[in-house]
C-alpha cells in the first residue's frame, strides 16, 4: 500500500501561481511512478503531468506545458507541481496518484493503482 496525501491548493488570481505537494508513505517510493491528474466540476478526470521513478522521463498534457513543472524527491518521498501562469480553466481538484514503475501509459488512469484525497485548486479571473 501507498498512501498519498496532496497539499498547497488554494484560491490565487489568474496569472498566479501555486506549489502543490504530495506526501507519500508505505511501500519504497523510489518503486513508483508519480502522476498528476486534476478534475473539473462536471468533467473527467484528466492526466496533468507525469515524472518516471528516476526523474529523467517527464510527460505533460499539452494543456500545461510550458507553465507546470513536476519534480519529485526521493529523499523526501515527495512529487511537487509548480503550477505557474495559472488560468481560470486550471481550476479542479487536483489528485497524485502513483503506479508502479514497469507500467506504461502514464497518462491514463487506469495505470495508477494509488490515489490520494485530492486538494482544491481555484484560478479567478
Amino acid at each position: 500500500q501507498v498512501q498519498l496525501v496532496e497539499s498547497g491548493g488554494g484560491l490565487v488570481q489568474a496569472g498566479g501561481s501555486l506549489r502543490l505537494s504530495c506526501a507519500a508513505s508505505g511501500r519504497t517510493f523510489s518503486n513508483y511512478v508519480l502522476g498528476w491528474f486534476r478534475q473539473a466540476p462536471g468533467k473527467e478526470r484528466e492526466f496533468v503531468a507525469a515524472i518516471s521513478w528516476s526523474g529523467g522521463l517527464i510527460y505533460y498534457a499539452d494543456s500545461v506545458k510550458g507553465r507546470f513543472t513536476i519534480s519529485r524527491d526521493n529523499a523526501k518521498n515527495t512529487v511537487y507541481l509548480q503550477m505557474n501562469s495559472l488560468k481560470p480553466e486550471d481550476t479542479a481538484v487536483y489528485y497524485c496518484a502513483a503506479a508502479p514503475r514497469d507500467r506504461g501509459s502514464w497518462y491514463r488512469i487506469q495505470s495508477y493503482d494509488y490515489w490520494g484525497q485530492g486538494t482544491q485548486v481555484t484560478v479567478s479571473s
